[in-house]
Parts: structure tokens; C-alpha cells; sequence
């Protein structure tokens, strides 16, 4: 690479022409990349103002644990691994062998003539010997000389020292020693740097059962062997492949501000399952998913006033085998009087009696009883509306004042919504309900309306899905509505069903006392970039050290903290272009495809 510096250019501060030495100055990439210095000492190399320290691996134990080297990786600290195989011919090695099993096998044989106690030590040894021999003859093994250096930096030599510590209580725990590379720091640096050259030539003869044992990425937090790809892990760059489905329950909650990359990653996770046969439900508030379910084939069904999609909040789900008319009742009447107890504003204890006996009623009116045929609910026997308990409390005592209230939902502008059967089917695999178009005032209940019949669909019938409600703070705002949110998240693995709960505004979703077992009952988490207001918030409350609270506020869009149980690394979410084409949320992104499409 030349950099060419132009001839004769006029400086602008001082008006003068800078005249070079020559005609053409040359710069190379060395001069670029190299350091100010470097400085080679006994026990670490200084490279401008850090400092460098090689070691190497010397012994391990006889048997070796698959990833122990797991921990070294996630060490959160700046260091450079290098390995080295050489592998070794069979024939040499089956050699030594020979004449070494001939010489332990004489040994027990002069201790037998001897009649000394035997030896357990030289009976494993000759065991294991004859073994590798057997299997390298029958070419299940084979021989390497491995050789294992780690560079460590820091700004002193005490930094060095404590790194140093960390890694010996690690590794000696696991009877596994190194040393640093005294007198050859050259060397062993330049072993860990990319020019793939063992100056060290420190190895261990090792076959390939216990050296299969080194492979770093094989923790559970690294990677699993079944899943999505979720992202990169940043502290080692190996994949986040997982599945949700595996864990205690397939629940996730997300915290992120705006503009961090949170609906990317849900819509990439949403497109990847899929993918593997799991349908999704999205309650968008944004519309930001519509885009997602055209590209699929979904179905987007637009909830607000002037909407052609209804939703009646006295449909029941479907009878399972083993559930009992009487309990479907009496839940879904349980549910309706939250609902209205939001829809009015409140209920006092005498109205609530009231609400409960005329909605027995109102579906009695219909037929609807525990001793009725549930096959014919909703067919035959169609469900009432908001209408029909209008016309019950009529004829009840103490309802005026419900009345009243009811009566903006009944006859007012909200009736089209409200008092309507429902009119949608969520029988696709990618189901979308866009929220954004609602008046702040109703989303509660319309979410809560929603989340019902999300709820009756889900309960008719049991099949992987995933439910992913963005800006969940909107159903923690009243108790009903967090309660009911619990409930589901709950509930959700015994219908097969993974919860993904989405906020930004963390503190409202935390004031709730259905906020902390929401989360406790969310085996994942997805932390992204926080506001400052939040922080502590966050910190307290998945427990995060103080350098991973700074992250979370320095976060670059598409990075977070992933938790999978007890486990968390730092993730960057990554998606194809085909997959970015689909689930971009980016304006410019948006409007370059609408181009291309008019374009076509």
C-alpha cells in the first residue's frame, strides 16, 4: 500500500505553498500499524504504552474435561490463544510404544517374581498404553505435539500480575500449569500473533480424545446444538445458537430504549422460528411488524375505531378434553370483569357483585350455560356482545351508575369497536395485530381485548408458538391488565407457548407488582441500550455487575446482554440481507425497497 502526498498545495492557515522534500512522499502500511516502540524485556515485551506477557502450558492431568478452556474465553479480558498441532506419524509413535509397553510389562513381571505389592500406578500406565496403542493401530487415534500459548495485556506490570493470578486459579484448579515464556517473550508473542510459526516449540504429546477436549466454544452459554442463531457472542466471536424451547420455559423479556435494535432482533427471531415450523402472534403498537407479515404471507388485522376488524370480548376458546364447561365459564367471566372494571374506570365492590351476576346472565341469555352443548358456543349459539349486558343490567338494581358508563362502549363512537362479534381469524402461522392507530385512552383495554382472544386461540389447541407483546408498560399501566399479562405468561408453557414481553419504559413496568414475576418467570432475557433514568432499575433487578451497567448505556444499536437461566453474554444481533430486506425498520431502508419494488 502507497500513500501519495500531493505536490505543491497551498496551506490555508498561512496562505503559503508547503513545498515537500521530494515530489512524492511514500508512505507505507507498516509505518500505519506499527507501535511508536517495542520494548523486549525478560518477562513481558511493552508495545507502545501496554505491556505484553506470553505464556505457555506445560502439564495437564490425565484426564482432560470437554471445554475446560471455557473459562479462560470468557474471561472478560483482552488476550490472544493460540494453538498449535503437529501432528506426529503413527509409525514412530507405535515404535515407542512397543518398546515401552515391553518395558513396563518386564517391570510388573520383576516385582510378581519378586513377590512385592503391586503397583497401581504402573498397572494404569501399562493399561493406558496398551489402550492408545490398540486404537492407533486400528486408526480410532492419532498423535500430536500440542502446544498451548496465552498473550495477556495490561497498562502495568501489577495489571499483569493480577491477570496472571486469575488465570493460574483457573487452570491449576483443573491441575492444568503454565509458566511465562522467561527470556523468550519474542518468541512466545510472536507464537499468538498471526504468522502461524510455534517459535516456542513447547508441546505436549497428546491423541486426539483429550485434545478434542480443547475445541473453546462448547460451553452452554457459547453455543447449543439445536435453535436459532440469536448473534455473535463479542467476547470470543463465537455463534449464539439456541432454543428457547429447551429451558424451563420458553419466556423472554427485553428492555431497550427506543432506536436500539429491539424489534430488529425480535423480528429476526420471529422469522427464524418460523422458519422451523413455530407460528407467531405480534401485538405491534407501532405497525412495525406489518411489513414482517406481508413479506410471509401473515395476516395483519388493523385495530382502532375505524377499523373493519372486530374483536368480541365475550367469545369463549374452545372446550379442551380435559377442562369442564363450568371452568371456561367461569374464567372467561373472571377476565370480563377486569376488563370492564378498566373499560369504566373502576368498580366499586357493590358494582363489582353486580358486573359478575349479569354477566352469568348475559350469557345464560343465550344459552350459554355449564349445562349446554359447548360445541354449539359461538355457532348455534352465538356469544353476546356488549349490548346484550346492557339490556341485563336494565333490569338490575344498583346499575345506573354502570349504565352510564357502559353506555359510551354500546352507543357512543367507541361502539363500533367494542360492541361487535368478532369478525377475524388467527389460524395463520404469522399473525400481526397493529395497534398504532388506537387513541392512547382505549389501548389498555384494546390490548386487553386482544390478549384474549390471543389467549382463545392459543388454548384451542396446543402447538409451538411464540406471542411477542411490544410496549408491554401499556397493559402494566392498570393492575387488570398486568394481572392478566402474569397469567399468560404463567400459563404459557403449559400450552407450549413462549411469552416475549418488550418495554422501553422499565420503571412503569416495574411499579407494577406483576413486574418482577414476569420476569422471574422469563428463563431469557434481552438487555439492550438503557437510558440513564433507568439503569439502576435495571441493574438491581437482573443483578448486573457495575463495568456491565456502564456497557448498557454505551451500547452501539443491535448490541445487548443475552440471558439464557443463570448464564449472559454480549451479543450482537446479525442477520442476512435477505433477512434485513424483511425486517428493516430503518425509513431510508423502507423507502429504497418501496423504490425497487415500483421500480420492478
Amino acid at each position: 500500500m502507497k500513500i501519495k502526498f500531493p505536490f505543491l498545495k497551498k496551506n490555508p492557515f498561512s496562505g503559503k505553498t508547503n513545498i515537500p522534500e521530494t515530489k512524492e512522499d511514500i508512505l507505507t502500511i507498516a509505518d500505519i500499524i506499527a507501535p511508536s516502540f517495542i520494548d523486549v524485556q525478560q518477562n513481558y515485551i511493552k508495545i507502545g504504552e501496554r505491556l505484553a506477557r506470553t505464556y505457555f502450558v506445560f502439564s495437564y492431568p490425565r484426564y482432560l474435561s470437554t471445554g475446560w478452556l471455557s473459562p479462560i474465553i470468557n474471561l472478560n479480558l483482552p488476550m490472544d490463544i493460540s494453538f498449535y498441532l503437529h501432528p506426529v506419524d503413527s509409525e514412530e509413535i507405535l515404535k515407542k510404544l512397543r518398546k515401552k509397553v515391553t518395558e513396563v510389562q518386564a517391570e510388573l513381571s520383576e516385582r510378581e517374581e519378586k513377590g512385592l505389592i503391586r503397583d497401581p500406578a504402573i498397572e494404569t500406565a501399562y493399561n493406558d498404553l496398551e489402550e492408545l496403542r490398540q486404537k492407533i493401530q486400528t486408526a480410532q487415534e492419532r498423535m500430536f505435539r500440542f502446544g498451548l500459548y496465552i498473550t495477556i495485556y495490561g497498562d502495568s506490570e501489577n495489571e499483569l500480575r493480577e491477570i496472571e493470578t486469575n488465570l493460574r486459579s483457573v487452570l491449576e484448579s483443573r491441575l492444568i500449569y503454565l509458566k511465562p515464556a522467561i527470556h523468550q517473550q519474542k518468541e512466545g508473542f510472536t507464537c499468538t500473533s498471526p504468522y502461524n510459526t510455534d517459535s516456542l516449540m513447547i508441546n505436549t504429546l497428546m491423541n486426539t480424545s483429550p485434545l478434542s477436549s480443547t475445541f473453546p466454544f462448547i460451553s452452554f452459554d457459547l453455543s447449543s446444538n439445536e435453535g436459532i442463531l440469536y448473534g455473535i457472542n463479542q467476547h470470543n466471536s463465537s455463534l449464539v445458537l439456541f432454543d428457547r424451547f429447551t429451558m424451563a420455559n420458553a419466556n423472554s423479556v427485553i428492555f431497550a430504549t427506543s432506536g436500539s435494535g429491539k424489534s430488529y432482533a425480535v423480528k429476526l427471531e420471529a422469522l427464524r422460528y418460523l422458519m422451523l415450523g413455530v407460528d407467531a402472534i405480534i401485538i405491534d403498537p407501532d405497525n412495525e411488524y406489518k411489513f414482517l407479515a406481508e413479506a410471509v404471507g401473515g395476516s395483519f388485522f388493523n385495530i382502532s375505531l375505524a377499523s373493519p376488524h372486530h374483536i368480541n370480548p365475550f367469545d369463549l376458546p374452545a372446550l379442551r378434553e380435559d377442562e369442564k364447561p363450568e371452568d371456561v365459564l367461569r374464567t372467561s367471566i373472571i377476565n370480563l370483569v377486569g376488563l370492564i372494571r378498566i373499560m369504566l374506570g373502576g368498580l366499586s365492590s357493590e358494582e363489582d357483585g353486580v358486573i359478575d351476576r349479569a354477566l352469568m346472565e348475559t350469557y345464560a341469555a343465550k344459552d350459554i350455560t355449564p349445562s349446554s352443548d359447548p360445541n354449539k358456543w359461538g355457532k348455534d349459539l352465538p356469544f353476546p356482545t356488549l349490548s346484550d349486558l346492557e339490556e341485563v343490567l336494565l333490569t338490575m338494581e344498583g346499575s345506573e351508575s354502570l349504565l352510564k358508563r357502559l353506555q359510551r362502549f354500546t352507543k357512543g363512537v367507541y361502539a363500533n369497536f367494542f360492541n361487535q362479534q368478532s369478525n377475524i381469524s388467527a389460524d395463520n402461522r404469522l399473525v400481526v395485530f397493529g395497534t398504532r392507530d388506537m387513541e392512547d385512552e382505549l389501548r389498555p383495554m384494546a390490548l386487553f381485548m386482544i390478549l384474549r382472544y390471543i389467549w382463545k386461540t392459543i388454548t384451542s389447541s396446543t402447538k409451538k408458538r411464540l406471542l411477542i407483546i411490544d410496549e408491554a408498560w401499556w397493559l402494566m399501566k392498570n393492575e387488570d391488565g398486568a394481572s392478566f399479562l402474569f397469567g399468560t405468561v404463567k400459563r404459557a408453557r403449559k400450552y407450549w407457548l413462549g411469552v416475549t414481553t418488550i418495554t422501553q419504559d422499565v420503571n412503569d413496568f416495574m411499579r407494577s407488582e406483576y413486574g418482577q414475576p414476569i420476569i422471574t418467570n422469563s428463563a431469557l432475557a434481552l438487555l439492550m441500550k438503557q437510558s440513564p433514568a433507568t439503569i439502576e432499575a435495571v441493574q438491581k433487578t437482573f443483578n448486573i455487575t457495575d463495568e456491565e451497567k456502564m456497557l448498557l448505556l454505551e451500547l452501539p444499536v443491535g448490541e445487548g446482554i443475552f440471558f439464557a437461566g443463570i448464564k449472559h453474554v454480549l451479543i450482537k444481533v446479525i442477520a442476512s440481507y435477505a433477512e434485513d430486506q424483511i425486517i428493516t425498520s430503518s425509513p431510508e431502508e423502507l423507502q429504497k425497497i418501496k423504490e425497487a419494488k415500483q421500480g420492478i
